[in-house]
């Protein structure tokens, strides 16, 4: 898995956010099932940042804690049968890596979050990395369903890999 990192802003909140975004993330996709090496852009920000991409790409004029921009279109959440007819659209053509997209988290919202629920900082960056990760492979939150579908896998990648509370 490659993780294309980029952290333009660091509150110094004593994380490994390489090495937890990379553990999460192929946590992730192995209990997805994904047959494919994969690449993730990962972009570390501010809450000022994120507020200004929220608005330009959502038009929510306000902080979030994580966006998600997937660059793959699924029939179903984690269907990776249809990937290899789109392979231009979907797989880096100098690695053959597949780019499944763009994460943004904030920081602040990391630091604040953690101190929120009662747990540290790391616990809340890597449940915001599955949480994204599995919006980028197609899961969304809209209906209580698709709400409990996606929360169960988040936790179930926390719990696998012994990040909990």
């Amino acid at each position: 898995m490659t993780l294309n990192i980029e952290k333009e802003y660091d509150p110094e909140l004593g994380i490994d956010y390489e090495g937890t975004a990379l553990l999460v993330a192929e946590q992730v996709l192995e209990q997805e099932g994904c047959p494919y090496e994969a690449e993730v852009s990962l972009l570390l920000t501010s809450d000022e940042e994120i507020h200004k991409l929220n608005l330009q790409y959502r038009g929510i004029d306000r902080p979030t804690d994580v966006l998600s921009f997937p660059q793959i279109t699924y029939g179903s959440p984690a269907d990776f049968s249809h990937l290899e007819e789109h392979e231009a659209d979907c797989f880096n053509p100098d690695s053959g890596e597949l780019f499944l997209g763009d994460i943004i988290i904030s920081l602040d919202r990391v630091r604040e979050q953690a101190e929120n629920y009662g747990h540290g900082p790391r616990r809340e960056f890597a449940f915001l990395v599955a949480h994204s990760m599995l919006h980028l492979l197609g899961y969304d939150h809209m209906t209580e369903d698709e709400a409990a579908r996606m929360e169960a896998g988040q936790s179930a990648v926390l719990r696998d890999l012994g990040i909990e509370r």
